[in-house]
């Protein structure tokens, strides 16, 4: 398994993760996070910019899913993540998207994994995962939760454009992870993505 470069999008009260991440796991990382807005209102120049200037040469963004990171969380300002996971699903003449890999950290575990439930279309028992915009922003929890063909009730990976993983488990086992992001971007399922949801 090659190693893939990496762009971690965090809110400043994860930052002990993120240190974490480039001080004790083995994994290529670009060390850039976006501090200053860009003064544009051009959308795909922005998106070029973060590209060229923050994301470049990386082949996977690593989003901390905190309790800080949510859309619904009227505290927090997320116009940084949401541009750097916007640039992260864009191709621009910059460069190509990156796989996304969302990384559930410990105090975020039980709101997000809810145990199982009976489908009612199916009647099989699924793993209930509670993304959307209480627990992260659109850009991530649309790519998650991507559209499903008619008659699918539940979602597989291959139904997914975002890769999710706690903290614990990640941990483990970082890079295999974060392949699994690298090769979604050559996928079918890229045909469905959304950059700005």
């Amino acid at each position: 398994m090659s190693k893939h470069k990496c762009f971690i999008s965090f809110k400043s009260q994860d930052m002990d993760y993120k240190k974490y991440i480039q001080n004790n796991l083995d994994i290529d990382m670009i060390d850039k996070s976006l501090n200053e807005p860009i003064n544009s209102t051009n959308e795909d120049y922005i998106m070029r910019k973060i590209r060229e200037d923050y994301l470049q040469d990386s082949t996977v963004t690593i989003h901390l899913i905190g309790q800080y990171s949510s859309e619904n969380n009227w505290l927090q300002n997320q116009n940084y993540i949401k541009r750097e996971l916007q640039a992260s699903l864009s191709n621009t003449s910059a460069g190509t998207r990156n796989g996304i890999l969302g990384i559930v950290l410990p105090e975020m575990y039980s709101t997000i994994y809810t145990g199982t439930y009976t489908c009612n279309k199916c009647g099989n028992r699924h793993n209930g995962v509670k993304i959307n915009d209480d627990t992260t922003i659109p850009e991530f929890n649309y790519n998650y939760y991507l559209p499903l063909e008619e008659g699918k009730c539940a979602w597989s990976e291959e139904d997914r454009y975002c890769v999710l993983v706690k903290w614990d488990d990640f941990k483990k086992d970082p890079n295999n992870y974060i392949d699994q992001a690298f090769e979604k971007r050559n996928s079918e399922i890229t045909k469905k993505i959304k950059v700005r949801s």
